[in-house]
């Protein structure tokens, strides 16, 4: 889900300068799948799964597609793909590159091959000079290395979803005197810290809770878990009632609404942050001028959370175990909600550095234009 939405500034400005040509968009998981065809189902000619990695299926689906140019989004390296493209002569360009530390680990232990895979790419555009500077330690020659910055910044994820969020603020009754704290993309056992630190500081502030897992399959889940934890509590996909205006937690057990909420919420806690899974997307709620919290856990996003940290633009709790980790994030969400000023004041600087960091996906489409050029000429 986090490269689909980070392709729609790439969509938006192939969509506008190169008209002539179509546009497909595949994905891997089933959420990246939905969430596509919700997106840029108007701006593509086809959204599909992306071919295993066998030879005799990529061959087919490149025969189908007949790509006159291919970008791969982050880090999905297929060795069998990149090889067919290859022999048949279509460009390839990785965009929106990124290597963590951890992956870097891994890969180094298979440098040999990656080395190969990575010579078959004609371009590769990483989001920071560590990127750029792990990928080439690993086999990518420098002549086809650039650097851009994250096109994550391009994401417009405030603007086009405004009946949403309008539909959302009055089913639910939210209003700012009340404040939404917004648990976004959590993991297992994320929601049960969430949900105990919500009851703790309940005890002093009249607080709401939304949570949003990560995975559509956990929903029934965390259902599961509010159903037993004491708190009045509603689901979005629920039929609409008067109970809604004042329960105290809301699971939003839908795809592709997430967005919509960060402008509602005076709080956002970023999950896959807690537990060891290298967190998830915080420019989304920071974009929002919301404020944001996150766990130590931010390896999938550490440049853009160092960025915000040296600006005081963001909360990122310390190391924590399981058995700890509500009674910290309770300490930490009661401080901020009691302290307001600080709290817009995290949000309005981590929104001032997300307009500052914009141009990525413009940067981006002047270094693959001469593969746009260089296909027009097979």
């Amino acid at each position: 889900m986090g490269e689909t939405q980070a392709a729609r500034p790439i969509v938006d400005r192939l969509r506008q300068d190169y008209p002539q040509y179509d546009l497909v968009v595949s994905t891997i998981t089933n959420t990246g799948q939905t969430l596509a065809k919700s997106v840029f189902g108007s701006a593509t000619k086809s959204v599909f799964y992306f071919p295993f990695d066998w030879r005799w299926c990529v061959r087919r689906a490149l025969k189908q597609v007949k790509p006159d140019l291919v970008l791969i989004m982050e880090t999905e390296l297929w060795p069998n793909f990149l090889r067919e493209c290859s022999e048949q002569n279509i460009p390839v360009a990785l965009i929106n590159g990124r290597i963590s530390r951890q992956s870097f680990r891994r890969y180094r232990l298979v440098k040999f091959f990656l080395a190969q895979v990575l010579s078959q790419l004609d371009r590769a555009v990483m989001q920071s000079p560590n990127d750029a500077e792990r990928i080439v330690a690993l086999g990518l020659p420098e002549d086809k290395l650039y650097t851009s910055g994250n096109i994550k910044f391009d994401a417009d994820v405030v603007s086009g979803n405004d009946a949403l969020t309008e539909l959302l603020r009055k089913r639910f009754n939210f209003e700012p005197q009340i404040p939404l704290i917004l648990a976004a993309s959590t993991h297992d056992p994320e929601e049960r810290i969430v949900i105990d630190s919500f009851r703790s500081l309940r005890t002093t502030n009249p607080a709401r809770l939304m949570i949003a897992p990560r995975h559509p399959q956990r929903f029934q889940e965390v259902a599961r878990l509010l159903e037993s934890s004491g708190l009045t509590w509603s689901r979005r996909t629920d039929e609409p009632g008067t109970d809604d205006w004042d329960v105290e937690a809301i699971l939003l057990d839908t795809i592709g609404e997430l967005p919509a909420v960060y402008s509602l919420a005076e709080i956002v806690f970023v999950g896959g942050s807690i537990i060891n899974r290298g967190g998830h997307n915080v420019l989304e709620p920071a974009a929002a001028g919301t404020c944001v919290v996150t766990g130590s856990y931010t390896h999938n996003f550490q440049a853009i959370v160092e960025l915000l940290n040296e600006d005081e633009a963001i909360v990122q709790l310390p190391p924590l175990d399981i058995q700890s980790a509500a009674t910290c994030l309770a300490h930490e969400l009661t401080e901020l909600l009691e302290h307001p000023e600080r709290c817009k004041s995290l949000g309005s600087k981590a929104r001032d550095i997300v307009q500052k960091n914009k141009g990525a996906a413009d940067r981006t489409i002047q270094i693959i234009k001469p593969l746009l050029t260089m296909s027009d000429m097979l």
